[in-house]
């Protein structure tokens, strides 16, 4: 069940991102957007790191370091989604334009507590996040039990019903 975001909605809420990045020193970029985020945010929750097979990207496009965070905060989704577009820009992501171009790094707002919303800038929980390995695998090293809002079923049973392929494989540090 998911509670319609209201202007007023206090309250702590558990918060989740999608981490990648496909250019560059890829973990070095993963690790700088988790100190941005620790500094606004306090305290993560992280998941292991992966490595991806690009997925909606141009033909050649280098493999994806992925991770998802997790954070306990009260601040709306809209702000935090702004937040999340100055974190990107500060570690060097430029948007051309091209669909699914390569990135230093990227960070996507999956969830925050029971929040649905619609907007022409953000969709919560995110529309593609159950249909995602590279969202899912790590969401459950977080915690296999959570369930996304409108969903009945966990990450972890969400994972099993998805194909092997695009590979997700663990990156060793």
């Amino acid at each position: 069940m998911c509670s319609v975001l209201q202007t007023d909605a206090g309250g702590i809420r558990r918060t989740g991102f999608s981490l990648g990045s496909n250019s560059g020193d890829r973990l070095a970029f993963l690790e700088r957007a988790c100190d941005h985020l620790a500094r606004l945010f306090g305290d993560l929750r992280l998941s292991q790191v992966y490595e991806t097979e690009p997925v909606d990207c141009p033909p050649g496009s280098p493999a994806f370091l992925n991770a998802c965070a997790e954070v306990a905060t009260d601040m709306p989704p809209v702000e935090i989604l702004r937040h999340c577009a100055e974190i990107e820009k500060a570690l060097g992501r430029a948007r051309t334009g091209v669909a699914g171009e390569a990135r230093t790094c990227d960070i996507d707002l999956i969830y925050s507590g029971d929040l649905c919303m619609e907007t022409p800038r953000l969709t919560l929980p995110h529309p593609r996040a159950t249909q995602r390995r590279f969202v899912l695998q790590p969401l459950c090293d977080i915690d296999p039990a959570l369930i996304l809002p409108g969903q009945t079923a966990t990450v972890q049973e969400l994972l099993s019903r998805l194909p092997e392929s695009p590979a997700v494989t663990p990156f060793d540090l």
